[in-house]
């Protein structure tokens, strides 16, 4: 089938930043003096905005607390952290052809922060790609269905026309909520199981799969 609108996550899905989020996540954490994490439980959270990721991975955090936490993992992701962010091998070859094709749209829903992905747009030249965009801090996160509703309300497309591209059950299921066709892609941070439990139409293991199926 082809789509109008493909609408991609961002963290494990277009870039390999998880090992990034894992590290600086780790760095917080220690800044504020909260007991070591696991890497699995970080990496569970990822795509949730920040405050959500935050009051899940550490039950009984205080509002202090936390928002220490918040902003010691955004200095560190900004500037602390020098571990290499790249996207999947092929991604920007594989976005640069789906831009040529006639009348094809493309958006992404994130849980990073307007700010956050605006940076990442400009570091990679990568914002050209897209015609929308949503982000956690502007709308609800994840896996609350809003920030695709408001993407399907401004580029004018019917949720039938559109897709869900995700590595997470989060992705998935805030399609879900709406009924719009899912992708999960096993190459980011849940499970094949987690995936498949929220029904999409297709999985991916690989960045060449998941394109020649959207190119299909």
């Amino acid at each position: 089938m082809r789509y109008e609108l493909i609408i991609f996550d961002w963290d494990g899905t277009l870039m390999n930043s998880v090992p990034k989020i894992v590290s600086c996540m780790h760095a917080a954490a220690a800044d504020v003096r909260w007991p070591p994490l696991e890497d699995s439980a970080i990496e569970n959270i990822i795509g949730l905005g920040l405050p959500e990721a935050i009051a899940t991975l550490c039950p009984g955090i205080s509002p202090e607390q936390a928002e220490r936490l918040r902003q010691r993992y955004s200095h560190h992701f900004v500037s602390g952290d020098t571990t290499p962010m790249p996207f999947f091998n092929g991604v920007e070859e594989q976005l640069a052809k789906l831009r040529q094709r006639p009348r094809q749209r493309l958006a992404v829903a994130t849980g990073k922060s307007r700010r956050g992905l605006d940076r990442v747009f400009r570091e990679t030249d990568s914002g050209q790609w897209f015609d929308a965009s949503r982000t956690a801090d502007e709308t609800r996160s994840k896996p609350h269905p809003q920030m695709l509703l408001e993407l399907l309300a401004e580029l004018n497309t019917p949720v039938e026309r559109a897709v869900m591209v995700g590595d997470t059950e989060y992705d998935l299921e805030m399609a879900r909520a709406i009924g719009m066709d899912r992708v999960g892609v096993t190459y980011g941070v849940h499970s094949a199981e987690r995936l498949a439990a929220c029904q999409p139409v297709w999985m991916a293991d690989d960045i060449p799969a998941l394109f020649e199926w959207l190119h299909g």
